[in-house]
């Protein structure tokens, strides 16, 4: 049912929300709830080539069934980002053909009988044509409320489910739930193609004027959003990214499923936060889960309900619970039957060979300085843009190429880590390079915009005061995806002088400095000195980090070729790729001083790639290895 459901007078839930025991004659709707698939649909490791028990709808669905059959009312929601993410998703967006009836992500949904999905920012990332044809063969409501279309029909902003709860005495009572769905406001920024087809507003204002709306006018007993952003600060502010728990301080929104972001919650991580119980599960008191990533986690929310004198149903309690999907748990064959054919031919179109590599290519100790993985992508990015410059007034200045490691631990877990061997490389290993359909750009930037980009990026790590010993080095709330490094330069970085920027990009402490000794073939750069730089097109988002540093300069290239096109073009012009392990920068030594950081548990049997200075400390209890560097 759409945002036009049939009226019926209010019946809502009467007194605020609590945890606490169950009531003996309660009645039970239980909420189960994913987010950001990714495509993960079957436990299988497409970039590594091996089954992995870390992922996979189909081992979700297992626990699910198991879940529903507990309890006779039960809803099973998506909070999206369902239709990108992996090469299963890149090869049925870009060869159509193969699938022309039912996407596999939805053929899985539909089987599984999801009531409702809402649309995540990458499930735009195909093109708008791409997602209507592909939704319009669920069987569940596609919601996306704060969306706008210039052009054709909007997604439903919400809809209604009904479900009947049965008391102890064999009454039933009709209960109608109305779903909502909300996604960044950034998103149409994210994908610029989008721009002129339409616009994302922002969430809090969407929520204030549309969940009146359909309280009002379809007389929902609860309301449930699924809010795919992130658990930002309760306070809103214009066009926020991470809107979760200011969506919970409304009136009028009972339970929130949040995500975007890839974190479990409940969980350890958000103690301490003011409006938030990181043990019940509840932002400014209202029910709350965000399940994962790729099917790793199952949101459980069970909502006890009695009724009053009036004969209204009210939540006498609740509970909110993220379960990790065991490494035991099986594939569940209504999802691994839908999905057989696509997986089939992902596998072959991932062993088309492409070349060949004189050396390892992982991404295990990218936050020091060595990946030789990401030299790679930057190399075949300068080649790509050097070629495009000839014969145009740019063809002289110095081109320099940004890239950041997609895979490099963090949310992703232990073995989210780009890990490619020596000799053949196949079309797997340059998705597992390069993990993201993004485009190539080229701007035209100064030296001090160069600088600055590098303090940027270098706010991924905190501040070591000088002396400090075994110090966390990196900010578990920067994301790997923002530490551009840049090829065609040499710097250092002075980790005793504080981040400029905080994680989101908002000024921390404006006279610091991290960059040093920033040269180009050797000398000095000035900060009037011109450069192109190759980077890809999300960075000419204007709500990025990198944002201030491009919103006025000259745009060379405007999302051009396919980086992993280019990619593929660089590898196969050269044969056999050496890429050389020389980072092009390093810390500013500081005496007596150590820190220590996570990477892949397969990083301690292999060669280190500075051995006087760093040594393996064993697996740590996430799963990752424990890494020491000394400064």
């Amino acid at each position: 049912m759409s945002d036009r459901a049939t009226k019926r007078p209010p019946d809502r839930p009467a007194g605020p929300h609590h945890a606490g025991s169950v009531p003996p004659d309660s009645m039970t709707l239980r909420i189960l709830a994913t987010s950001d698939l990714h495509m993960h649909l079957l436990p299988y490791d497409y970039l590594a080539d091996r089954p992995s028990d870390r992922i996979g709808l189909a081992r979700t669905a297992s626990l699910i069934q198991a879940r529903r059959a507990e309890v006779r009312a039960c809803l099973l929601l998506d909070n999206g980002d369902f239709l990108q993410g992996g090469p299963m998703g890149d090869l049925v967006a870009r060869r159509a053909s193969l699938f022309p009836d039912t996407h596999p992500a939805i053929a899985a949904m539909n089987a599984l009988g999801y009531d409702a999905a809402a649309l995540g920012n990458h499930d735009f990332n195909f093109g708008l044509t791409f997602l209507r044809r592909t939704v319009a063969r669920a069987r569940f409501p596609v919601l996306a409320a704060n969306l706008s279309m210039r052009r054709g029909p909007d997604f439903a902003s919400f809809c209604v489910i009904d479900r009947s709860l049965t008391d102890p005495q064999g009454n039933r009572h009709p209960l109608r739930i109305g779903i909502i769905g909300f996604l960044p406001p950034q998103t149409e920024e994210w994908d610029q193609d989008l721009r002129p087809l339409m616009h994302s507003d922002d969430i809090m204002d969407c929520a204030r004027r549309l969940v009146p709306r359909l309280r009002e006018t379809t007389g929902v007993d609860l309301v449930v959003a699924l809010a795919h952003t992130g658990i930002g600060p309760p306070d809103p502010t214009p066009r926020m990214e991470h809107a979760a728990h200011a969506l919970a301080t409304l009136p009028g929104i009972d339970v929130l499923v949040a995500g975007h972001t890839h974190e479990v919650f409940p969980g350890p991580r958000w103690q301490g936060r003011p409006g938030i119980d990181a043990l019940r599960g509840t932002l400014s008191g209202k029910p709350a889960v965000m399940p994962g990533f790729g099917g790793s986690h199952l949101g459980v929310i069970d909502l006890h309900f009695t009724t009053d004198p009036q004969g209204r149903l009210t939540v006498a309690s609740f509970s909110a619970r993220t379960e990790a999907v065991a490494p035991a748990t099986p594939a569940s064959a209504l999802v691994a039957r839908p999905v057989a054919a696509a997986h089939r031919a992902t596998l072959r179109q991932l062993s088309t060979r492409i070349g060949r590599s004189a050396s390892a290519l992982n991404s295990h100790f990218a936050v020091i300085g060595h990946d030789r993985g990401l030299r790679l992508v930057n190399l075949a990015q300068r080649w790509h843009v050097r070629q495009r410059l000839v014969g145009t007034a740019h063809e002289g200045l110095p081109v320099l190429s940004a890239s950041a490691p997609y895979r490099a631990g963090g949310r992703g877990g232990p073995q989210h880590y780009t890990d490619v061997p020596a000799g053949t490389l196949s079309l797997r290993h340059l998705a597992d390079l390069y993990s993201f359909p993004n485009r190539i750009t080229a701007i035209r930037l100064t030296g001090a915009q160069l600088r600055g980009w590098l303090e940027r990026s270098a706010s991924l790590f905190n501040h070591i005061p000088s002396g400090s010993r075994d110090a966390t080095l990196l900010n578990p709330d920067f994301p790997a995806y923002n530490f551009d490094m840049i090829d065609g330069i040499s710097w250092r970085i002075d980790l005793s002088v504080p981040a400029r920027f905080h994680p989101d990009g908002r000024l921390a402490c404006a006279d610091a400095a991290r960059i040093r000794d920033l040269t180009w073939q050797t000398r000095p750069v000035a900060d009037d000195q011109t450069f192109v730089l190759a980077t890809n097109s999300y960075r000419l988002a204007t709500c990025g980090l990198f944002s201030p540093l491009v919103a006025r300069n000259t745009v060379i290239l405007d999302r051009d070729a396919m980086t992993r096109d280019v990619l593929r073009r660089y590898v196969r012009r050269q044969r056999c790729i050496r890429v050389p392990d020389r980072p092009n920068w390093t810390f500013v030594p500081q005496p007596d001083t150590s820190v220590l950081f996570e990477t892949a548990p397969v990083a301690l049997d292999r060669p280190l790639p500075e051995p006087d200075w760093l040594e393996g400390l064993g697996i740590g209890p996430d799963g990752f290895a424990m890494m020491r560097l000394t400064l």
